[in-house]
């Protein structure tokens, strides 16, 4: 259900990112796998988790120490119906929500 990848983005400069941040996922809306992208500045314990619309986990994408940098993680929904869906990443004291819709 979940792939992650931790390869240098074509989207980034050289270095390290300069805050940490949950990007939106892509493609979105997305079937039945999404790409999640996020910044880690320094080195920290980070949580990512998915949702659905009753606020119910669906699922547990990182939950683990990381070094900083550049991420991605692969999510696969293909076992999931459609609808919306939340992700939730807390990284410290770093803390957002986004959302994103499964149409199959």
């Amino acid at each position: 259900m979940v792939q992650q990848k931790t390869a240098i983005r074509p989207d980034i400069a050289e270095g390290l990112p300069q805050e940490t941040r949950l990007l939106p996922n892509y493609p979105n809306p997305f079937n039945p796998t999404t790409e999640i992208k996020y910044d880690l500045a320094e080195d920290v314990h980070v949580t990512l988790k998915v949702y659905d619309v009753l606020g119910q986990e669906i699922a547990t994408l990182v939950d683990g120490f990381e070094a900083a940098g550049y991420k991605t993680i692969q999510f696969d929904a293909s076992t999931l119906p459609s609808g919306m869906y939340f992700y939730r990443m807390q990284a410290g004291n770093y803390s957002d929500i986004k959302k994103m819709l499964l149409m199959k």
